[in-house]
C-alpha cells in the first residue's frame, strides 16, 4: 500500500473516533481530570454498557488509558490532541452558530 495512502487512512480513522458524539462528550468529561466509569455514566446520563463500549474503543486507539482502583475503573485521556482538536472545532462551530444565528455570518443567504 502506498505509504501516503497509509496516512490518510490512518487520519480517517483518528478523525472516525471523533464522529461520535457520545465519544466526544466522554472526551470532553474526561480533559481535565481522571474519571470513573460512574462518574461519566451520572455526567453523560447514557447506559454504563453503552459508555464502557466507547471508552474500550478510545481505549484501543490510544486515546484514553485506564487503571483499576479497587472495584472501580478509572480513564484518563491521554492523547492531548483529541482534547486540543475537539475544543478547537467545538468553539469554531458554536462560533458560527452563534454568528449565524445573530446574523453576523458572512455567507450570503440564497
Amino acid at each position: 500500500m502506498d505509504e501516503a495512502l497509509q496516512v490518510y487512512e490512518q487520519v480517517a480513522h483518528y478523525f472516525g473516533l471523533l464522529a461520535d458524539p457520545t465519544r466526544l462528550r466522554i472526551l470532553s468529561c474526561l480533559c481535565l481530570e481522571e474519571r470513573p466509569v460512574h462518574e461519566v455514566v451520572e455526567k453523560i446520563g447514557l447506559t454504563q454498557a453503552n459508555i464502557s463500549r466507547h471508552l474500550n474503543i478510545l481505549y484501543r486507539a490510544g486515546v484514553v488509558e485506564r487503571r483499576r482502583e479497587g472495584s472501580s475503573v478509572l480513564y484518563r485521556v491521554i492523547d492531548p490532541n483529541f482534547v486540543d482538536i475537539c475544543r478547537t472545532v467545538s468553539i469554531t462551530v458554536a462560533s458560527r452558530d452563534l454568528g449565524e444565528q445573530m446574523g453576523l455570518s458572512g455567507r450570503k443567504k440564497r
